[in-house]
């Protein structure tokens, strides 16, 4: 039995990870300041401690020498255009107290979620090897940054970290995202439905059980000093076809408004599909596809968004 830290273990992916810890044994202790996810998601067995990861010293006396291994999936995620630099600052300082608290602790294993907006507008598929690694949004500068850090406690700090690179990840809890705002808009007026950007981007959309399993597996099969992977499908869904799906799965037929142009907001990467023949390596494969994924979580949401308020 492992003893484990989750940061962000409130959140999205953060809080169905604890689960899964959980239930194959390991002791798990939630760190997350509820800036984005919720006290009820976090499981009942997990240790819970509110905390600012942004604070050098927010992990003195809880992350020590009898921790394991940390998931570190804490981070500022919403797209922020007044401040963009804050976004930067708060996501390095967050890797860089973890980072800290384990050296001084001698803990020596992180597995850290990465973003394929490291790549940029990149050839696809995208493979872990690509340079130059170009980011176009304030996200995506932040997590190459934190992948910098990783890189150097790696390799002089003796650490193990499993560095993986996710493509949009989708399933239950998940808000601020394309699925539950499509739901939001077609329950508040289901003759239209506003799409940002000319609904031809296209991604790559896993479903997080899928993460979940995809993550655990490279954290089990591989210990070199740095392991990076993608984490993702083989296909791609459009835009236009999340909006398809999810008008599908509500019963209506709203006619479509665009706002034009070829990508959503400033820094989206309109078109993105990351190669995971490295993943496929080590015997794993997604058990859904793209559209597969999209259809499933948007089934969960909208069952789930009935008895919950979105996340303000």
């Amino acid at each position: 039995m492992a003893r484990t830290l989750v940061t962000g273990g409130a959140g999205f992916i953060g809080s169905q990870l604890t689960e899964q810890l959980l239930e194959r044994g390991d002791e798990v202790v939630v760190v997350d300041d509820f800036s984005s996810g919720r006290r009820e998601w976090v499981a009942d067995d997990a240790t819970l401690v509110e905390r600012d990861l942004t604070d050098p010293g927010a992990l003195e006396g809880v992350l020590t020498a009898d921790i394991d291994r940390v998931f570190h999936l804490a981070a500022s995620k919403a797209v922020d255009t007044e401040t963009p630099h804050e976004q930067f600052r708060r996501n390095t300082q967050l890797t860089a107290t973890v980072l800290q608290a384990m050296h001084d602790a001698g803990v020596s294993e992180l597995a850290y979620t990465s973003s394929s907006t490291v790549y940029g507008e990149a050839p696809r598929p995208t493979p872990e090897d690509h340079s130059p690694l170009e980011p176009i949004s304030m996200y995506g500068a932040s997590k190459l940054a934190d992948e910098g850090l990783l890189s150097t406690y790696a390799y002089s700090h003796d650490m193990t970290v499993w560095n993986v690179r996710f493509a949009n990840i989708v399933g239950p809890r998940l808000r601020g995202a394309v699925i539950p705002d499509f739901i939001d808009k077609l329950r508040a007026d289901p003759t239209t439905l506003t799409i940002l950007g000319d609904g031809r981007q296209q991604k790559s959309y896993m479903h997080v059980s899928d993460c979940i399993d995809a993550l655990l597996t490279v954290v089990e099969s591989t210990n070199e000093p740095m392991n990076t992977f993608n984490l993702g499908t083989q296909t791609t869904t459009s835009v236009t076809q999340i909006a398809g799906i999810v008008s599908d799965e509500l019963g209506l037929e709203p006619a479509y408004e665009y706002t034009g142009g070829d990508r959503g907001w400033v820094g989206d990467v309109p078109k993105m599909r990351l190669a995971i023949d490295n993943l496929c390596d080590l015997g794993w494969e997604p058990t859904l596809e793209s559209d597969q994924a999209v259809r499933r979580a948007t089934a969960e949401l909208i069952t789930e968004l009935e008895h919950q308020p979105p996340v303000a």
